[in-house]
């Protein structure tokens, strides 16, 4: 470990952040960067445990303690290689990732734990600016073809360790750019998008091939992908959770990634083909509290909307850990990210009833009733009912639908690779496998596991890459997630 007093000698610290008045009269990035004695402190915290839950906290397993020791040694080639050893893109879940290690680490138990997530972004840029970011060239190739059918994370990372392995790959993205939700579903402002483009300029000269504007099962026939070796489908999970109540057709209701992409375009000055939907000057009410809301939020405060307001259906979550959620386990706690900071009024137990129009059939306002929670004896949340008296209206001018999403669209693509699908509509594969119904199609992310994080996107797709290529070869060198939980 890098410093054995570090944990008593320094407190928990995050950068600072542009002011809010500031921020919201852009899209850019608003997060300052550590400081070299912060970044140094920070990593001292690491206690380097007996037994570091933060591995098994984070889906991807990555070596923490040894790349914090790192850190506080300014060895930064080293710290660079170990982080990456276990994670293709620390550039995205050093900003976008909840941190479930950070839930984990030891250290949290009775204090503040650990930044890692912080210290992760912070490795993988200053190994940007030092020149340790290199393309990844295998000179032993396989002769065999990989098709990758979706641009995401999982895809991309699925991409990047068959690369590796020696096999030619080939990434279709339906989209005019590759990033998939990373892309057109992360705001700016949490993500810019030259982030996604400096990554993948590196993995184009490591010999990925991307084809954008290519819906495979729509301009791009299925029949295209017989000609290769083995096909991973990681498109993500694409059909939103719809809210049918009376109203829905209004005119102002809309789903969030509708909302997100449109501003996303924008910004990346792509033109929309659509009706505009922007917030300026309306009474803007987000259903949905989860980051898709919040982004909703951030996005709306910065079209400069009168007011914003969200609801979220279940009762408002605890500040501190309970009976219900004992550590070492991801906690469901009262989050409050800065697009809350910039201004947002919250509503918890409450359930929207029906949309409201005018004359002309634009939403006016929503009827809205508070709801009352029954919990069982660890005081989770089981069953509701809806409080007497207290339905009312809310104004509002446009709604944005942020309630998640069911699974991956089942037309085109799917129906013409006739893969099986599982009881929630997912495509059918074993997580130990990756294997779908059909011999050399795989599927990896939130099309075969449902939506989910970032970082579980990036876990599937480096293990689904592993039985591709074992696939294909009979063996992999590449690495698993078990070899590395041995190692460490």
């Amino acid at each position: 470990m890098g410093k054995a007093t570090g944990f008593l000698e320094f407190d928990r610290s995050l950068p600072q952040k542009d002011s809010v008045e500031n921020r919201k009269q852009n899209y850019q990035e608003f997060v300052q960067p550590f400081s070299d004695t912060q970044l140094n402190n920070q990593a001292a915290r690491c206690m380097n445990c007996g037994i570091p839950f933060c591995h098994s906290g984070c889906p991807l397993g990555n070596v923490i303690p040894e790349f914090n020791d790192a850190v506080y040694d300014g060895k930064w080639e080293d710290a660079y290689h170990i982080l990456t050893s276990t994670n293709n893109f620390p550039e995205f879940t050093g900003r976008i990732c909840p941190a479930p290690c950070e839930s984990a680490c030891v250290l949290g138990i009775n204090k503040s734990p650990v930044a890692i997530e912080e210290i992760e972004k912070h490795i993988i840029e200053i190994a940007y600016k030092k020149g340790y970011v290199k393309p990844n060239k295998s000179y032993l190739k396989t002769g065999k073809k990989v098709a990758v059918v979706g641009s995401g994370p999982a895809g991309l990372a699925t991409a990047a360790q068959l690369n590796k392995a020696g096999h030619d790959v080939v990434v279709y993205e339906r989209d005019d750019k590759v990033g998939g939700l990373l892309r057109y579903g992360i705001p700016d402002f949490k993500l810019d998008k030259s982030v996604i483009d400096r990554r993948v300029e590196v993995m184009k000269e490591s010999g990925i091939e991307f084809r954008t504007n290519a819906e495979v099962g729509v301009n791009v026939p299925a029949t295209e992908l017989h000609q290769y070796d083995a096909i991973v489908l990681s498109g993500g999970s694409t059909i939103p959770r719809n809210l049918n109540i009376p109203g829905r057709d209004l005119k102002g209701v809309h789903y969030a990634m509708e909302f997100l992409k449109q501003q996303n375009k924008r910004v990346g000055n792509v033109a929309i083909e659509v009706d505009e939907i922007h917030a300026a000057g309306k009474n803007v009410l987000v259903i949905g509290g989860g980051d898709t809301g919040s982004d909703c939020v951030g996005t709306s405060n910065r079209h400069g909307a009168r007011s914003v307001t969200q609801f979220e259906l279940m009762p408002q979550p605890p500040q501190t850990r309970t009976a219900a959620m004992p550590w070492p386990t991801y906690p469901m706690l009262l989050k409050t990210t800065t697009s809350h900071e910039e201004g947002c009024t919250r509503h918890w137990s409450i359930s929207t009833k029906e949309f409201l129009g005018d004359e002309n059939g634009n939403l006016r306002a929503a009827l809205v009733v508070d709801l009352e929670w029954e919990t069982d004896n660890l005081g989770r949340p089981t069953s509701f009912k809806e409080v007497e008296g207290s339905e009312r209206e809310i104004p509002c001018e446009l709604v944005t639908l942020a309630m998640g999403f069911l699974h991956p669209q089942h037309q085109n693509l799917l129906q013409q690779l006739a893969v099986d699908l599982d009881e929630r509509g997912n495509v059918k594969a074993a997580e130990g496998s990756y294997k779908t119904s059909v011999n050399n199609i795989f599927t990896a992310g939130d099309m075969r596991r449902g939506q989910s994080l970032v970082v579980w996107a990036i876990s599937e797709g480096r293990e689904c890459a592993r039985k591709v290529d074992e696939f294909l070869m009979g063996t992999s060198d590449l690495e698993s997630k078990d070899a590395i939980y041995a190692y460490a």
